[in-house]
């Protein structure tokens, strides 16, 4: 069962044209979120089924961009351990495409709504202590990687998301069936499954009207038709 939630937690559960760059003088700020095309197998591969990334691309996980106590730049995700500070290194070195480059996009709040990020990062610090949140259960405050980033923007504008809840669903799209992976997930935990309770997801947040594509590591896979 360990396995199953440490697997799930690396995961979760519009523009229309990308400026996104890939100059290697490219500098990461604080308030970045990093989109990241993760290989865990049936669980990013159920998540990717049933979502839209920004352009067509695949993406299971997020994280953020903040400063730890010595004022260096780290990776906020909630993970299995907890909401937790990952060392930039570490988190990009997850999953590479073919030129082994990481599998991740940079987002980048618009400059007219960059006032929110110290307000955002203020709500995050404050949730450092928090669980992970295995339940998928935006109101239990435990928390999934996309669903904190959320709230901590949503909070910081004053109670006005800017991210979009969305009904989730876990049933693949090709039989109209619960993916088994699901139903032996939700069963280990002895758990109803939240099929079209409100969440997040990291490719549904990759497109908000309110971040631009800014830099592009490598090539995360694409959904095909």
């Amino acid at each position: 069962m360990k396995s199953l939630i440490h697997i799930v937690s690396c995961m979760t559960l519009s523009l229309l044209c990308c400026n996104c760059s890939s100059e290697p003088d490219f500098t990461l700020k604080e308030g970045d979120l990093l989109f990241q095309d993760v290989d865990c197998g049936p669980f990013c591969n159920a998540i990717e089924a049933v979502t839209q990334g920004f352009d067509d691309y695949n993406f299971s996980h997020v994280g953020l961009v903040m400063k730890d106590a010595q004022g260096h730049l780290k990776v906020m995700e909630a993970v299995s351990a907890g909401v937790v500070l990952t060392p930039i290194d570490t988190f990009l070195s997850r999953s590479s495409d073919v030129h082994n480059a990481p599998k991740v996009l940079v987002g980048r709040v618009k400059p007219d709504f960059k006032d929110l990020i110290p307000g955002a990062i203020d709500f995050i610090q404050s949730k450092m202590t928090a669980a992970y949140d295995p339940y998928f259960d935006i109101n239990n405050n435990q928390y999934y990687c996309s669903e904190l980033i959320h709230l901590a923007f949503k909070h910081a504008n004053g109670d006005m998301p800017i991210f979009k809840e969305y009904p989730m669903t876990f049933i693949a799209p090709d039989t109209q069936q619960t993916f088994a992976i699901w139903e032996t997930y939700f069963n280990d935990l002895n758990y109803s499954i939240p099929e079209g309770q409100p969440g997040l997801n990291p490719g549904g947040m990759s497109r908000s009207p309110f971040i631009d594509m800014v830099y592009k590591y490598g090539e995360p896979t694409r959904s095909t038709p």
